[in-house]
């Protein structure tokens, strides 16, 4: 019997990345064909996010777009999954005839038992099962030099910008016997760097073993054989203890990065934002993490135009980032999201404001991202290979930078060299956010 042909589309964050590879594993455990090529699929599956508005504009984009393959190409059926399908699933199947089917975040699962029921049911929505708890053991079918590895599911801060407790449930911390056995399989398939991933990692395991379990995650993924760099995205600045920053600091193959989302640095702000820290513990902890590991590099993201943030409150985070020098830094608008408590906040702040204060902030971070650079030329560093950019020029990255969110080392080598291997790069230029250097040798201890 003919293997039904599956194209998965996955949009917006790399937890959605995660999702996409379960299906695929689950689909191919169940006879499906997993496909790239659109005009070939049977089947298309679009991953949305429907976390802000941009995102939220672009799923809905690119689902019209694949509505196009019904009637030019060999598609049959559509399938909606992810946030924005768990967030508006009865306006989604309302209003698109061409969906077929609508999928849940907390039932992919269900996944192989939905598409086998297209021909008997017109429309099939599954959702409602955030809570559901990850699902184990299902072979990835991506596999590149770097993974991406969810340490947990959902979220119990609600701050109340945030819809995703509504859409990916309560915090749920995965065992870490079950963390340690994937990232065992990811380095027996190749990977060189695994990037721990969660909605708040700095709270992994409190629900399940009644403590902070990352640094203990950490000692135990250190001592995998194969595996070079471990790095940690997502880490909300209220529960990053000591024992976290000892961690960081004195396991050899955990990257000497910290991703820190401190969305704002006013007081008032925080606080109605319902972030449990201040302008005070935030500061704390930075200077220890420098004060600790002098070579650390901290990443951020900050929210403007948040209800009632005046030009006191932005000047503050303005002159506290001046000041700080964060080395990586993304600054958002604040999307009004329907359900969540700032949505009914007076105060709301119009959309020219909220832009110009965003590209205010850019464009400093900009500033001090160039400066750093500057400083950074003659140092030689540990490049990771991604691909090849031109004749003997590569494009790699350093511990400094995550993928797709970071900056990029581009550096020259006549001899061929290939991704997924380290090399020795010495730095001899720079943009704002990209280095520039020419290769020494192949990494070696």
């Amino acid at each position: 019997m003919k293997k039904v042909n599956v194209a998965i589309i996955t949009l917006g964050c790399s937890k959605n990345e995660i999702d996409s590879d379960i299906m695929a594993g689950i689909l191919k455990n169940n006879d499906f064909n997993i496909i790239t090529n659109l005009d070939e699929a049977e089947i298309i599956i679009v991953n949305t996010c429907g976390f802000i508005d941009a995102a939220k504009e672009e799923s809905i984009k690119i689902i019209w777009e694949m509505t196009k393959y019904k009637e030019y190409g060999k598609c049959k059926y559509l399938i909606l999954s992810g946030c924005l399908a768990e967030r508006y699933s009865k306006e989604l199947a309302e209003e698109i005839d061409e969906v077929d089917g609508i999928l849940g975040t907390g039932n992919i699962r269900d996944i192989a038992q939905l598409l086998k029921g297209l021909e008997q049911k017109n429309k099939i929505i599954n959702i409602g099962n955030v809570n559901e708890e990850y699902i184990e053991e299902i072979e990835r079918t991506e596999f590149t030099h770097t993974a991406y590895m969810k340490i947990s599911e959902g979220c119990n801060n609600y701050c109340t910008y945030c819809i995703i407790p509504k859409l990916r449930g309560h915090y749920r911390s995965r065992k870490m016997g079950n963390i340690i056995s994937e990232a065992k399989y990811l380095v027996d398939k190749g990977v060189k760097e695994i990037i721990l991933i969660a909605q708040n990692t700095t709270d992994y395991g409190i629900d399940l073993y009644g403590e902070y379990k990352l640094p203990d995650l950490l000692y135990e993924l250190n001592k995998i054989e194969g595996l070079e760099w471990i790095r940690i995205l997502y880490m909300y600045p209220d529960n990053f203890t000591d024992e976290l920053i000892e961690a960081i600091k004195t396991n050899k193959k955990v990257a000497k990065y910290v991703d820190i989302p401190i969305q704002h640095i006013s007081d008032k702000i925080l606080e109605k934002m319902n972030r449990k820290t201040s302008k005070k513990d935030i500061t704390k902890l930075i200077k220890k993490l420098r004060s600790e590991i002098p070579e650390i590099i901290i990443r951020t993201t900050v929210i403007v135009g948040f209800p009632g943030e005046k030009n006191e409150e932005f000047d503050e985070l303005y002159e506290y980032i001046k000041e700080i020098k964060f080395d990586r830094l993304g600054a958002f608008v604040y999307s009004r999201e329907e359900g969540t408590k700032a949505y009914e906040y007076d105060e709301q702040i119009d959309e020219e404001t909220k832009i110009y204060r965003r590209n205010r902030i850019m464009e400093l971070q900009q500033e001090i991202s160039l400066m750093e650079n500057k400083n950074k030329i003659g140092k030689i560093y540990k490049v990771l290979i991604e691909e090849k950019y031109d004749d003997n020029i590569y494009i790699g990255r350093s511990y400094m930078d995550s993928p797709e969110i970071d900056g990029i080392v581009y550096f020259k080598s006549i001899k061929a060299v290939n991704p997924g291997t380290f090399v020795n790069v010495k730095i001899v230029g720079c943009l704002e956010y990209d280095l520039m250097g020419e290769i020494l040798s192949e990494y070696s201890e």
